[in-house]
């Protein structure tokens, strides 16, 4: 298997990633055949899932201008994946020219390619780190550097909880996370679910199976399930809804029906 020149050393290209199946999902080109054979494998299942990760993002693009006009010029995104156009520090420095923005990612591909996209940047950046270790991403040089947590801050936590097992317990890591931030902060927030998916639960189970056998375990979560998440955070309207749902810029009756799996919210931290 040939490796890419801009792939980097240190990583196996035999084995799948979730940020680069992602970004084939999106049209990017930064992955490689062993992503893309995943991604048809679950696509033969869901055929939406590039429309659920088109809604996705334009989901994220609307809340960070949101975010934008109420004020806020921080966004700390964690589980960024491979820039594509369209990204946050695009959105939020096009409303708010000095707004400032840290990504998290531990794709090396994903860090690498950031850091790329981002060189001259002098408000924007990016950290190699996990999730699920929460105070090494608040410890960080960038964060130090580029986002001052006694002032609010939008943290996106966009289609990466569902990657997070019950095991990790992802609700008292968004604590943690949510205990280091300035009242008035949003937290922006996608999560897979089977609701709202236009096909049968065992249909769309046999997609799920496929990142279970890349060792990339997807964890659908009930309303309910992803609620919880939001502890702390008064709702802004319209609530934990559909992504296409959340204050669309289209007419809903215009959008695929893919584009209504899963949930999407914004809280506001009181």
């Amino acid at each position: 298997m040939e490796r890419p020149a801009w792939a980097p050393r240190n990583i196996d290209i035999s084995v799948p990633s979730v940020s680069r199946i992602y970004d084939y999902y999106l049209g990017g080109s930064y992955n490689f055949e062993v992503d893309r054979q995943a991604a048809r494998r679950a696509m033969e299942f869901m055929p939406g899932l590039p429309k659920i990760m088109q809604a996705n993002r334009a989901f994220m693009r609307r809340a960070v201008r949101y975010a934008v006009a109420e004020g806020i010029t921080q966004f700390l995104d964690i589980g960024s994946g491979i820039p594509t156009f369209g990204n946050v520090h695009e959105v939020a420095q096009e409303a708010s020219p000095g707004a400032h923005v840290v990504y998290v990612d531990h794709d090396p591909v994903a860090v690498a390619h950031s850091q790329a996209v981002l060189e001259g940047n002098a408000y924007a950046d990016v950290v190699a780190a996990d999730l699920r270790k929460p105070a090494e991403i608040l410890r960080s040089a960038q964060v130090e550097r580029l986002i001052d947590l006694n002032r609010p801050v939008a943290l996106l936590l966009v289609a990466i909880l569902h990657f997070v097992e019950d095991a990790d317990d992802p609700c008292r890591v968004v604590a943690q996370l949510r205990d280091a931030l300035a009242p008035g902060s949003l937290l922006v927030l996608t999560h897979a679910s089977y609701a709202g998916v236009p096909l049968p639960q065992e249909r769309a189970a046999g997609a799920i199976d496929v990142y279970k056998d890349i060792r990339n375990p997807l964890i659908m979560r009930s309303r309910d399930e992803v609620a919880r998440f939001f502890e702390g955070y008064d709702m802004v309207e319209p609530g934990l809804v559909p992504m296409a749902s959340w204050r669309p810029d289209t007419a809903p009756e215009d959008e695929d029906p893919y584009a209504f799996s899963g949930f999407a919210g914004v809280g506001r931290l009181a």
